[in-house]
């Protein structure tokens, strides 16, 4: 790994030291939070559906999880721009996850399912700002994709080793092993966020004020202001409908080939994970040569272009051996847009203070999107079977393409912009 080496800003000393520990313990951090930030993710489908729950009920459940979090994203973002104790949020997002795999081992029942969901969601709201300010503040904003890149393959890695263990566990032991898994995965990223040296992040740099003297504290900025931006909107949109498509289909097609009986509900979910992390892996570290060499516009287009076909897939094989090229795909659209998007959000709002609320409205989009799908997928699956609702889901992107060419002028010149 290059060691970036950061300057304090009030003595203007290197501070290389602290920086090799933050960059370490930031890299630790994305492999841990991985799991934190998924919860119990795709595995949550199947454990439903062994305790008796029907595909439209699981989907719902999962859709008021997704609004919640939705609701809580830009005032989380807002917050991170304000705070000076951003370690103690991640501590706080960790214990929410934590504090929602236990009740789900406590009772199935739909009130407490419910409010697991919530806390998951609410933790996941915060959970991404979080991540992109620490990068910034510590990395700042030259050294943000390549650092950006780095947190991501870290972070698919963990998803990888948290999905396969999960796996292993839940043949081995049973579907409630693999929340026990989660639990100690966030301990480890309570561990890894505070072995992070406060000195490290420049809170300044971490909203987007890396050069500038502004001081301001007060209130951050209202959604008012990015309606006037453009490019942020466009961007928001076309995630918003990639992610109707795309948040369900992975639960979705793993619990079609298990209710086909054509695989081990634990095995298979894993692996339905497995090979989509391990592609996002190694896609995240291309992510940010291809952003360096062609800029975010071409790297998007190919993300929202993969989901169409993986939709087709899904919806004419559910097979086993499926699980490849709908996961390969998958891993290509999410490995891209996990570099990309935070990216070029903290390059379109550099200078204004207000990057992380940025991403707050950003991951809204999207999280309007993914809080529909599940609800949307599930409920298609159950009236007109699981074909109908992959060839559904994978339309959606189709609306994303299409509003991302026409806009490619406007685009293309904020991609060019410098920053």
């Amino acid at each position: 790994m290059t060691h970036v080496s950061v300057d304090d800003p009030k003595t203007g000393k290197s501070q290389g030291t602290l920086s090799n520990r933050a960059l370490f313990s930031l890299c630790a951090l994305n492999f841990f939070m991985a799991d934190v930030q998924a919860g119990i993710g795709p595995f949550l489908g199947v454990f439903l559906q062994r305790h008796g729950w029907q595909t439209g009920p699981i989907g719902s459940v999962m859709t008021a999880g997704g609004i919640v979090g939705m609701l809580a994203t830009i005032p989380a973002g807002a917050l991170i721009d304000q705070t000076t104790k951003k370690r103690l949020f991640v501590v706080v997002a960790a214990l929410c996850t934590i504090s929602a795999s236990l009740l789900l081992l406590s009772s199935q029942s739909i009130f407490v399912v419910t409010v697991s969901q919530l806390a998951t969601a609410l933790a996941g709201a915060g959970i991404g700002p979080l991540m992109a300010g620490m990068t910034l503040g510590i990395v700042r904003q030259k050294g943000f994709n390549t650092q950006i890149g780095r947190n991501q393959a870290w972070n698919h890695a963990g998803n990888m080793v948290g999905a396969g263990l999960s796996g292993w566990l839940g043949w081995q032991f049973g579907l409630s092993a693999i929340f026990f898994l989660g639990i100690t995965f966030g301990l480890l990223a309570i561990a890894a966020v505070l072995l992070i040296p406060e000195k490290s992040i420049d809170h300044q740099a971490a909203r987007g004020l890396e050069d500038t003297d502004s001081q301001d504290t007060g209130k951050a900025e209202g959604l008012r202001s990015f309606l006037r931006h453009k490019p942020l909107l466009i961007l928001a949109a076309c995630l918003c409908f990639f992610h109707l498509g795309n948040a369900a289909m992975l639960p979705l097609y793993g619990m079609a080939v298990v209710s086909a009986g054509k695989g081990n509900p634990a095995m298979f979910t894993a692996m339905t994970v497995v090979v989509a992390q391990a592609v996002m892996i190694g896609v995240s570290l291309l992510a940010m040569r291809f952003v360096a060499n062609r800029g975010y516009w071409i790297v998007l287009l190919v993300s929202f272009a993969a989901l169409p076909l993986r939709g087709m897939i899904a919806g004419t094989f559910v097979q086993h051996w499926g699980v490849w090229p709908v996961q390969f795909l998958d891993g290509i659209g999410a490995g891209l847009q996990s570099v990309a998007v935070p990216g070029l959000v903290a390059k379109l709002l550099n200078g204004t203070g207000r990057v992380n609320v940025g991403q707050g409205v950003v991951m809204t989009a999207q999280g309007i999107g993914a809080s529909l799908s599940p609800a949307l997928g599930g409920w298609l699956a159950e009236d007109l079977g699981y074909a109908t609702a992959f060839y559904t889901l994978g339309c959606f992107a189709i609306l994303s393409l299409g509003l991302w060419i026409s806009s490619a002028s406007v685009m293309r010149s904020a991609d060019r912009a410098p920053v």
